[in-house]
């Protein structure tokens, strides 16, 4: 079966991709961390985007706020903060869905046409990519049922395995 027209899964640098908005694999506070968080922060400006995050307080797990992009080809960084994978009796598949579904809504309120999301919780949070996908598959598809504001939804990964995951969850 071949991939919805408006979706895009890739190799790539998340923080070069050309798009309205991209979404940072967040924490809690917004600041700095680890993988996707550090490469985003480091390629956008660390300190005025610390400075930015500051500003907004922090974000409930499920949750997605929204800073300029800086020095990123992007013209927004959207902020979602994924839950941390505790054996999936905690509720961590709809905190899941909520951190891709209020980002997706987040970048239509914005204006944006374009997104591009990185593996949300599958790195440092522990959520495993084969139960990822398929809860990240169905936030994109109700989204955009219900909306199709975003022409261009890019799936980047850094590496073969989620790649191929992600490919797996789309398919029948």
């Amino acid at each position: 079966m071949p991939l919805p027209p408006y979706l895009s899964i890739l190799i790539g640098d998340l923080t070069q991709r050309p798009v309205d908005a991209v979404v940072n694999a967040a924490n809690n506070s917004l600041m700095g961390g680890g993988g996707v968080n550090r490469a985003i922060h480091r390629a956008a400006g660390q300190e005025r985007l610390q400075s930015a995050c500051l500003k907004l307080g922090g974000c409930p797990t499920g949750g997605a706020k929204a800073t300029p992009g800086f020095d990123l080809p992007a013209r927004w960084i959207i902020h979602a903060v994924g839950p941390v994978w505790l054996g999936g009796r905690e509720g961590e598949p709809a905190y899941l869905a909520s951190a891709y579904l209020k980002s997706l809504g987040l970048a239509a309120e914005l204006g944006c046409g374009s997104i591009a999301f990185p593996a949300i919780s599958c790195g440092a949070y522990g959520y495993p990519a084969p139960m990822a996908a398929p809860v990240a598959r169905e936030a994109i598809e109700s989204f955009q049922k219900g909306s199709k504001a975003l022409k261009k939804i890019e799936l980047v990964f850094v590496d073969h395995d989620m790649l191929e995951t992600t490919w797996a969850a789309w398919s029948p």
